[in-house]
């Protein structure tokens, strides 16, 4: 059985799926996005609830914190770029991301 979450997605698909998020670029191989929070601590907040989500979905963004800049890179690594598992927790990183700045 083929999980069709996990399958990569073409350019096209990347490119329409990235004009419906927030502030997130990239291409079939990663998406990435830079939030700034407006304290540390409301930086470390939203790791902590993006924790959560990337825990109850198995599946696990890299991410780089300075200070009270977030960067969010998504990429299904087992599959060697972006699927629909990447755009799917990119939603969720953007409800936190919203719901707490």
């Amino acid at each position: 059985m083929v999980d069709r979450m996990a399958e990569l997605l073409d350019p096209e698909a990347v490119a329409t799926a990235l004009r419906g998020l927030v502030d997130w670029s990239g291409d079939t191989r990663a998406i990435t996005r830079t939030a700034q929070l407006p304290t540390f601590p409301d930086a470390i907040a939203v790791v902590d609830r993006v924790a959560v989500v990337a825990e109850e979905m198995n599946h696990h963004p890299d991410i780089d914190i300075r200070w009270r800049t977030l960067t969010f890179r998504c990429a299904t690594h087992s599959a060697g770029g972006v699927t629909r598992l990447d755009i799917e927790l990119a939603r969720r990183i953007d409800e936190i991301v919203q719901n707490q700045g």
